[in-house]
């Protein structure tokens, strides 16, 4: 009876032991699989930080490659001129309330242009209050600015609206002049890339859903 006794607790110990042995097996596969999945995390957000920190810094030499540039006082004068004009879309309003004056049959098309351009440009405002990025501190600007904040660059929102809405009315000196109003603010060291493809990504679909209003609404 002693004899059974003990050999039944021998297989009893024999059997916890393999449970103990399996139990710390399957706890290190898991913590292996838990630290190659953490291990991907951790690689990922690295990666996701690289990517916005060369973002960054290829924004930051463009601006100062451009910045060079107003190093000619020909290149400042117009990058200054440019973004004197475009402030606040002034340059474009001008230009929707002239075409309205001297397109009489479609007075009304460019009336609605302009307020696609003022309210395009009224949208980036908004955005720039949300995104809040603070404008280029590593190059000395050409022009004094009206806002702290950089992104997008409204300047280019109204400018892309200006270029898709009166370009649709056959305005097509308006899409170039556009482009340079762009550029000039990198020149003038205002606004990073990034600001300024925003803004005219922005200004360009407002004016694009708006055309058929602008060109349809309300028959002239």
């Amino acid at each position: 009876m002693d004899h059974q006794d003990h050999q039944h607790h021998e297989d009893r110990e024999d059997h916890e032991g393999h449970q103990a042995r399996e139990d710390r097996v399957g706890h290190e596969d898991h913590r292996h699989h838990e630290d190659a999945r953490n291990g991907r995390n951790v690689r990922d957000v690295r990666d996701e930080r690289d990517d916005r920190s060369g973002a960054r810094t290829m924004d930051h030499r463009i601006v100062t490659a451009l910045r060079a540039c107003g190093g000619d006082p020909r290149v400042a004068g117009a990058a200054r001129a440019l973004s004197w004009a475009g402030e606040h879309g002034a340059l474009w309003v001008a230009a929707g309330l002239a075409g309205a004056a001297t397109d009489g049959a479609r007075r009304g098309a460019w009336l609605r242009g302009t307020a696609l351009v003022a309210g395009a440009h009224l949208v980036s405002m908004g955005v720039k209050r949300v995104v809040r990025r603070p404008r280029p501190a590593h190059v000395e600007p050409l022009v004094s600015t009206v806002g702290r904040h950089s992104f997008p660059s409204s300047h280019a929102t109204s400018a892309a609206a200006a270029a898709v809405a009166f370009g649709a009315l056959g305005a097509h000196a308006v899409p170039p002049l556009a482009a340079a109003v762009c550029v000039s603010r990198l020149v003038a060291g205002v606004h990073y890339p990034s600001d300024v493809a925003a803004g005219a990504a922005l200004g360009a679909l407002t004016a694009r859903l708006g055309v058929r209003w602008m060109r349809g609404g309300g028959r002239d």
